[in-house]
């Protein structure tokens, strides 16, 4: 089956359609401007005939009224006068005119002086090669004065003023849509540019940018706004990476335990307690698991793209209680009602991480305070952690020397998982001093009421 015109037009390179339309658009305005140019040029000429005829007809007339017309009338500009008294007979006329039979007849004429304008006529009966404009004017005592004057050579000269234009606008609009072809070419050179740069870029290239025009226009925006894309894809890939690499790691050290364990456990079955190596071998199987839930827990997170699971109101004073009765070194110190738009499990698993945190590194004690401006606080007395690494331990997998050297130590993945759910919900977390200790501060908007 044959493609439809409009499917072979959609298939056309940009640079064919926009030269066509350009072509086409600048044709019809060619084309209606050379109508409009002839239409006024032709009304203008033949008002300027009709205007000067008028004149001589109205001076012919003062003299009839005067009674000093002269016979035959004098010729001015190769105007034809014609003066017929009441009956219709011509009593004077300038040289050259028919003085038997008027320009106009008796219809033609009351016709004329009705409407108040010119009327074409034949001048061939006359000797005139064209056609006349002949103005009637009434004069005394029943006298009409008729004056004509030819018009073929502004007609002529219309139809050679036509001519030109019929011959040359073509060739107009073939120059103009070569120009059209160059220019719209230039223009979107840039574009191929970024084509080609785009077509280099493979999955192995790495730390490419595509071509940017020097012009500040739309294609220059357009380049930029496709390099901050490869950036934030190179960013991606990088964290993808470093994810895959340090998952690895982390991975490895549990495994290796557990297979050592098992090794030494077949390999000397006599002495050893298998209860120890089955309590040894879960640890590490709980530790394989909470880091699965981890990373499954960044992967939706990523996957969502900053977005909550589900955007519900959440009473945020009992998901702190909830989660706070379940530590029993930790003191609730204020808890105001506080609502916010989120998801109630997400918002949980940010203070379950956090409540994790402070209670293994704690003293003495861990406090938990909500206040009714959103902000929840989870303060312990343990030894804290140096202003500079503060903002480090949000990243993924980063766990201090203090915190590595612990066995119920976590992979490093806490509070990077508490930092994407809480910006997911479009709020911030951050670390302050408490003196001794270590303050999480959380802020979330509460709902509006």
């Amino acid at each position: 089956m044959a493609d439809s015109p409009r499917v072979r037009w959609r298939r056309k390179s940009l640079r064919f359609r926009l030269t066509a339309v350009a072509s086409a658009a600048l044709a019809l305005a060619l084309a209606v401007s050379a109508s409009v140019l002839m239409t006024v040029l032709g009304r203008s000429l033949i008002g300027t005939v009709d205007d000067s005829t008028r004149l001589r007809a109205q001076d012919v007339r003062a003299q009839a009224d005067a009674g000093d017309l002269a016979n035959p009338i004098g010729t001015v500009d190769g105007t034809l006068v014609q003066v017929l008294d009441g009956t219709g007979r011509i009593t004077h006329s300038t040289y050259g005119t028919d003085r038997l039979v008027p320009l106009l007849d008796d219809r033609d004429r009351d016709r004329a002086i009705a409407e108040d304008r010119a009327l074409y006529l034949d001048g061939r009966p006359y000797g005139i090669p064209g056609p006349l404009r002949v103005v009637v004017v009434r004069a005394d005592r029943g006298q009409t004065v008729l004056a004509a004057r030819p018009v073929g050579e502004i007609q002529e000269s219309l139809s050679i003023a036509g001519r030109v234009l019929f011959a040359g606008t073509p060739v107009l609009i073939v120059l103009l849509a070569g120009a059209s072809w160059l220019i719209i070419g230039r223009t979107l050179r840039p574009i191929a540019s970024l084509r080609k740069g785009a077509a280099d870029i493979t999955h192995t290239a790495r730390s490419r940018r595509l071509p940017v025009p020097e012009a500040r226009d739309e294609v220059y925006s357009l380049a930029t706004t496709l390099n901050d894309m490869l950036a934030r894809l190179e960013e991606a890939e990088s964290r993808q990476r470093a994810l895959v690499s340090d998952a690895a790691h982390e991975l490895r050290s549990p495994l290796a335990s557990m297979r050592l364990q098992l090794e030494v456990a077949i390999g000397h079955p006599e002495g050893q307690d298998w209860r120890e190596t089955a309590e040894g071998v879960l640890e590490d199987a709980m530790r394989l698991s909470r880091l699965a839930e981890d990373l499954l827990a960044l992967a939706r997170l990523d996957e969502r793209g900053g977005i909550p699971a589900r955007s519900e109101p959440v009473n945020l004073d009992e998901v702190t209680r909830q989660v706070a009765d379940r530590y029993a070194e930790a003191r609730l110190t204020a808890c105001d009602p506080v609502v916010v738009h989120g998801d109630a499990i997400d918002l949980s698993r940010v203070l379950t991480n956090l409540m994790d945190n402070a209670v293994r590194h704690a003293a003495a004690k861990v406090e938990v305070s909500l206040t009714a401006d959103g902000v929840l606080t989870v303060t312990d007395d343990g030894p804290g952690i140096p202003e500079q690494d503060r903002e480090r331990v949000f990243n993924r997998f980063t766990r201090l020397d203090d915190g590595r050297s612990r066995d119920e130590g976590g992979a490093g993945l806490g509070l990077a998982i508490v930092r994407e759910t809480v910006r997911a919900h479009g709020g911030t977390v951050c670390l302050e001093d408490a003196g001794p200790g270590l303050r999480a501060v959380v802020r979330l908007p509460p709902r509006a009421l």
